[in-house]
């Protein structure tokens, strides 16, 4: 059977993700994402209302043209996770192909939200619950997998595609936790069986984010106990503390409204973003929230809780807050402006319970939002996080566990890749041979 794989997106960036794998006459799609960052550096871009025509020409969604070079039948599109770097595009390019969604449980709900908030598509795809675990059939001869990960967003897959020709594993993204604060631990069992059956592993697709940094990534239990700690010391401080964190990320969420509770303040979430992913993740059951939780996302809203906080006493309150990347129209990028009815005073303290996303847009948001915020006075305590990437001991771990015949690094650029490079010839791997750098649009031709 011909193996073929289309590199889309996510081969030249960290963002707009999107790969496919033809076997035969079957093809599935894995991540259809956007790259936020292409989108923020134009004024009041409403990505809703685009064309995906324009968001291509942008740079900001795949260029899927290279579909129409593929000789099959799109069996499915299967996204990762939830981040938008994965999901972002499924509402502008996802009603081209006849074919169902097919995510877990978290990522499906997110992905029904985009569509419905979509402005200028009709996408009717139907979408299919599948937990990880569980398997599908792809045409006649091929199987779908989802094997659990874990990364900074809940409901996290690698998916398999199970061939006559060997197993196709899609490795983006995650995090070798085998402590999670919410959630299973990513299941190492299932990808060394992999590894192992039939005809193993014939290409392993790797998420290259943290290749170039050394050791292994930390469990999000190390994240959770550096917040308690950082929170416990600012118990008996009498001034405004806020917290900004990846709006996605649950477990940060629920631990930051767990300790807000435990030093006395009542947390409260604040941002579309917040709203949008906890309010998702409490109606499916993720997570418990307590009862008198507030979260607003309109600013309308927003501003009237503001308000009351200056009323009652910063003192008793945490609001998390978007605004991590330092995002422009974000909420915690307003408060440095001092666009909103909360007043920063000398010596209030800032958690930012996140990394800077390795991109230079992000890098430059990040900064001028850290002098916003100091200009105020604000004190700022940085990078209270854990990376939801693998870093290098735990790709030399994948590459021994799946024992691939072929290896396509993805989701970084050249430079990026380049300790993916070094790593892997080190392992056995030879570039153009069975280790195959690639950028976007183009096609590798396995089989």
């Amino acid at each position: 059977m011909e193996i073929e794989i289309a590199t889309i997106g996510g081969y030249e960036e960290v963002g707009r993700q999107m790969t496919a794998v033809r076997a035969g006459e079957d093809i599935v799609i894995f991540d259809m994402g956007l790259n936020l960052s292409n989108v923020l550096i134009h004024d009041n871009v409403q990505t809703e209302q685009l064309h995906s025509l324009d968001l291509i020409d942008m740079d900001a969604i795949p260029d899927d043209r290279i579909m129409s070079d593929l000789e099959g039948d799109v069996q499915a599109i299967v996204p990762t996770h939830g981040h938008l770097d994965h999901i972002g595009a499924i509402s502008k390019l996802a009603h081209r192909y006849n074919a169902p969604i097919v995510a877990s449980p978290f990522t499906l709900e997110l992905v029904r939200e985009e569509i419905q908030d979509e402005g200028k598509f009709n996408v009717e795809n139907d979408l299919v619950e599948m937990d990880a675990g569980e398997t599908m059939g792809i045409g006649e001869h091929c199987e779908l997998e989802f094997v659990n990960v874990t990364h900074s967003i809940i409901d996290a897959i690698n998916p398999v595609l199970h061939t006559p020709e060997g197993a196709i594993v899609y490795g983006l993204d995650k995090r070798m936790d085998h402590t999670p604060v919410l959630g299973d631990p990513i299941d190492m069992k299932r990808f060394r069986e992999l590894g192992r059956e039939r005809n193993g592993v014939l290409c392993y697709i790797e998420d290259c984010t943290n290749a170039n940094k050394k050791g292994r990534t930390p469990s999000e239990a190390v994240a959770r106990s550096q917040l308690r700690d950082l929170m416990m010391s600012l118990e008996d401080f009498d001034g405004g503390i806020l917290a900004t964190t990846f709006a996605s990320h649950i477990a940060r969420v629920t631990n930051l409204v767990e300790f807000a509770k435990e030093i006395g303040r009542q947390p409260v979430l604040l941002g579309r973003s917040m709203e949008k992913y906890s309010g998702a993740a409490e109606r499916l059951g993720a997570t418990t929230f307590p009862e008198d939780l507030g979260m607003y996302g309109h600013r309308k809203s927003v501003d009237r809780t503001f308000k009351r906080i200056m009323k009652e006493g910063k003192e008793n309150f945490l609001p998390v807050v978007t605004g991590h990347q330092g995002e422009p129209r974000a909420m915690l990028t307003r408060m440095g402006r001092g666009e909103t009815p909360y007043d920063l005073d000398n010596g209030d303290k800032v958690i930012f319970s996140a990394g800077i996303i390795p991109e230079p847009t992000n890098e430059g948001q990040r900064y001028q939002s850290e002098r916003l915020l100091k200009m105020q006075g604000a004190r700022i305590y940085d990078d209270v996080h854990v990376s939801g990437h693998i870093s290098q001991e735990g790709h030399y771990q994948m590459l021994n566990t799946l024992q691939p015949q072929h290896v396509i690094p993805a989701h970084q650029n050249m430079q990026g890749f380049s300790g993916y490079v070094d790593l892997a010839e080190s392992q056995g791997y030879k570039l153009g041979r069975d280790l195959h750098v690639t950028s976007n649009g183009n096609t590798i031709q396995l089989v």
